[in-house]
């Protein structure tokens, strides 16, 4: 359980700074938008997004407690190479998704901008989950 909700909270941490990636990276992408408007099409994609990137980030809170690992680095690393491992995905949402078959992003797997906002993001995210993971398993 501590897992989960550390990875819930870190999940809402990187929802929290995605206003200010989109600024500093200059796109208009964000990854709860991205989860919500695959859910539904309608004015509840916000609210779908968040809950889907909350409860993805419960459950990769509960991966990193089961395979032990705490502390800012090791959620920092986890969270990269998760990163890293699923950015191919991103040639098949360039296909799929509405945002980009509207034209209202750029073609994502090629967007330095969107990579770098995509790698910070993740590095918030673990770097929440793995200090509170290593503060609750201290406890």
């Amino acid at each position: 359980m501590r897992g989960a909700a550390a990875g819930a909270a870190a999940a809402v941490a990187w929802s929290a700074s995605e206003p200010v990636l989109r600024r500093l990276t200059g796109t208009t992408y964000s990854n709860a938008r991205l989860l919500g408007r695959f859910a539904t099409r309608g004015r509840a994609w916000p609210v779908a997004g968040l809950a889907l990137h909350v409860a993805n980030g419960a459950a990769f809170g509960v991966a990193f407690e089961r395979l032990g690992l705490q502390g800012v680095k090791a959620g920092i690393v986890a969270a990269e190479v998760e990163n890293t491992l699923a950015w191919p995905a991103m040639a098949i949402v360039d296909r799929i998704h509405p945002d980009r078959r509207d034209g209202a992003w750029p073609p994502l797997v090629r967007s330095p901008r969107v990579a770098a906002q995509e790698v910070v993001g993740h590095a918030i995210f673990g770097a929440v989950l793995g200090a509170l993971v290593g503060r609750s398993t201290r406890s």
